[in-house]
């Protein structure tokens, strides 16, 4: 279905439909400002002056030379879980699903739910994630791996022996393998996932019951060791979706003799099925988690574009009137996100509409494929509003500047009389200002 007949089909049962979202509503309304506050601190914290020196092999400054500038990819981590990778029985769609995510993000997440990674003891699924690092290598993609320890059913195998010591041993060297046998192809873990959920889930799972009696520090703390001892450089997460004083605190004690954090970064979950953040709760949550020291991961999250039918996991089907108000939050809520300097990554969750989580209408792609209004629309923002191109020749004394995002940029040299050169520059936010070439 194409987005013109998909809006036609539905478009009148939608005009009758209740809004699901708030918006600004006037250019002096609190959001509006917040808004326009977060576009002046993207300008400030994610783009920054670059300067371009050429010069040939003897060192003399090469004038008038015409220099293109591309993007290729963002430094700030922009992705999507990649679970439907490889499960889709029709090969348009799959073909579809691969290109629509290439196409957008640079960063994937990577499913290692212990319960399905490993349904047979001593069978972990590596063949899977290997088939998905081969694709993603080639597309550039960086990888993360999630999660590593999770008291839920989907983390907490059903042959667990009830021995705890044996079960620590199992936990542990379930990490020190996987982090060690990825190491240079996965350099991101969340690593413990929704520890403060582990009294909820006491009746249901091994690991939770595990895990309470350990206490959530303890039972977060030590595969936060082993997952650095097995790789020191790697880039370690706890993440979770309770976003109140209990996480901050438990985080707040994950320190090391130092006091310095077990973690590299701290995981965000935002995940809006009973509707979305007002725009001033966003910025309160970087603000808040920001203090911890550490950057800010928003790991999950999900704005729908449909109704909730009734309790539970009933969920209506997207539709137009949906869509729309979903691209219009999306645009809003990656606004402040961006804007804020702690952040350094925004994960969707789940790029299509098939085999979403609880089954709902969250997705960016709808179940055929063809992309909603959310995905056009963070196109646009992400590959070329926030995205830096562009040509013009160096002055007299070889040089020329560019007000650029932070990133990986590809730079092309065309000299009078000779073949273009084409090079590959760093212009993230730790390299140095100004780059000299030698052509």
């Amino acid at each position: 279905m194409t987005r013109r007949t998909f809006l036609k089909t539905t478009m009148v049962a939608a005009a009758s439909a209740p809004r699901l979202f708030a918006g600004p509503n006037s250019p002096d309304s609190p959001e509006a400002r917040l808004l326009e506050e977060a576009e002046e601190r993207i300008r400030r914290h994610r783009r920054r002056g670059r300067t371009l020196a050429l010069q040939d092999a003897s060192g003399r400054p090469l004038a008038g030379v015409r220099v293109r500038v591309e993007q290729v990819r963002h430094e700030f981590l922009f992705g999507c879980n990649l679970f439907q990778f490889g499960r889709g029985a029709d090969s348009d769609l799959e073909d579809a699903y691969r290109r629509r995510f290439a196409e957008l993000f640079n960063f994937a997440t990577l499913g290692f739910y212990w319960a399905f990674y490993e349904p047979r003891r001593g069978e972990p699924r590596y063949a899977d994630t290997e088939r998905v690092l081969e694709w993603t290598r080639a597309q550039g993609i960086v990888c993360k791996g999630h999660p590593l320890v999770w008291d839920h059913p989907a983390g907490s195998p059903r042959w667990l022996p009830e021995d705890d010591v044996e079960l620590a041993r199992l936990c542990e060297a379930r990490v020190r393998e996987i982090v060690s046998r990825f190491r240079g192809r996965i350099e991101m873990w969340d690593v413990v996932n929704e520890a403060t959920h582990l009294p909820d889930r006491v009746n249901q799972t091994r690991m939770a019951r595990w895990g309470l009696a350990l206490g959530p520090v303890p039972y977060t703390r030590r595969p936060l060791e082993v997952a650095r001892e097995a790789h020191p450089a790697a880039t370690l997460l706890v993440n979770d979706y309770r976003l109140d004083p209990r996480y901050y605190d438990l985080l707040d004690a994950l320190r090391d003799a130092d006091g310095r954090p077990l973690f590299d970064a701290v995981g965000l979950q935002s995940h809006m099925h009973g509707g979305v953040w007002p725009l001033r709760r966003v910025w309160e949550v970087c603000d808040r988690y920001a203090k911890l020291g550490r950057p800010l991961h928003f790991t999950e999250t999900t704005v729908l574009s449909g109704p909730r039918l009734g309790p539970g996991e009933n969920w209506g089907t997207t539709t137009a009137e949906g869509e729309l108000q979903q691209a219009d939050y999306v645009v809003r809520f990656y606004t402040m996100v961006f804007a804020h300097p702690a952040t350094q990554a925004l994960t969707w969750w789940d790029l299509s509409d098939r085999g979403a989580w609880q089954r709902a209408p969250a997705g960016l792609l709808r179940r055929d494929m063809s992309p909603k209004p959310a995905y056009e629309r963070l196109q646009e923002l992400i590959r070329r509003r926030w995205w830096t191109r562009g040509e013009q020749r160096t002055d007299e004394s070889g040089l020329c500047r560019w007000e650029a995002f932070h990133g990986i940029y590809r730079v092309t040299i065309e000299r009078e009389g000779s073949a273009p050169v084409v090079r590959e520059v760093d212009w993230r936010s730790a390299a140095p200002d100004r780059t000299v070439l030698t052509v």
